[in-house]
């Protein structure tokens, strides 16, 4: 990926700086975040409960003023930003809910990945390394049992914790790409 990046943006020494520095300070900034949601997963859980309830409401207001201001008698446009509107209400109001209803969805997500990669692990067979997608089967089928186990209560906890680990990755990935960039770079 970052070989092929290089690629595009050769030639251009200032916009590949640039794009090292921002990466980085991403990366950085999504380590420590995803340090504070491994430790405090459930301040994580409530924090991405509330961008995802107040993303949707912004959602529901600006598919409201399109809907006025392109088609006011269109019913079904009406109907999706009201009910954008209201389901964000619902989960600024009552967030513990909101965390329930994340969970059930990443559980939902888990088990349609699990089934996904079981399917592509037996496709794969003969290769030999059709076992990764087994175990990446398994671990998704567990990950959505332990949602499942203690739902919704485990909703509180797991949401922000997920979060955190998947922060915490994306940063290493982030910062790990730049230095690889790095060498790729001073190789050619």
């Amino acid at each position: 990926m970052w070989n092929n990046l290089y690629l595009h943006i050769e030639g251009s020494d200032a916009l590949i700086e640039r794009f090292k520095k921002n990466a980085r300070i991403t990366g950085i900034i999504f380590v420590i975040l995803g340090a504070i949601g491994i430790i405090f997963p459930t301040f994580l859980t409530m924090t991405t409960v509330l961008l995802v309830a107040y993303l949707m409401l912004f959602g529901g207001i600006v598919s409201g003023y399109m809907t006025w201001q392109t088609n006011p008698k269109d019913w079904a446009g009406w109907l999706k930003s009201l009910m954008l509107i209201f389901v964000a209400l619902l989960m600024i109001f009552y967030p513990l809910n909101g965390a329930a209803t994340l969970g059930m969805l990443l559980a939902v997500y888990f088990f349609v990945d699990a089934f996904a990669e079981f399917g592509l692990a037996f496709s794969q067979r003969p290769q030999t390394i059709w076992w990764l997608w087994l175990i990446n089967g398994i671990i998704s089928l567990g990950l959505g049992i332990l949602f499942l186990a203690n739902w919704p209560f485990s909703s509180l906890y797991l949401v922000g914790l997920y979060v955190g680990i998947s922060l915490l990755f994306d940063g290493v990935a982030l910062l790990s790409g730049v230095k690889l960039f790095d060498t790729a770079t001073k190789h050619d």
